[in-house]
């Protein structure tokens, strides 16, 4: 999808803060959470297209943002559940 790290890495930064906006709630992280949680998207969403045998870089692009966009509601379930746990 991307090319090299460093490729990822403005990916990821994109796909993280697209993720963050179109998923709704507050999300009270920082932008370098938000460019490793859009990373992990990245990742995650051009793995998946890989396997379905997607081609267009569009529906690539639309498959990472529904996968960052999963794994920042993941994470924040995970930090609430934390947050109930050491009450």
């Amino acid at each position: 999808m991307f090319e090299g790290i460093l490729g990822y890495i403005a990916g990821g930064a994109v796909i993280g803060a697209l993720a963050r906006f179109i998923k709704p709630g507050a999300d009270p992280m920082g932008w370098i959470m938000t460019i490793v949680l859009g990373i992990v998207g990245a990742f995650i969403g051009s793995w998946f297209a890989t396997q379905l045998g997607v081609q267009g870089r569009l529906l690539v692009w639309a498959l990472a943002i529904i996968a960052a966009i999963v794994v920042l509601s993941a994470y924040e379930l995970v930090r609430v559940r934390d947050g109930l746990r050491r009450r």
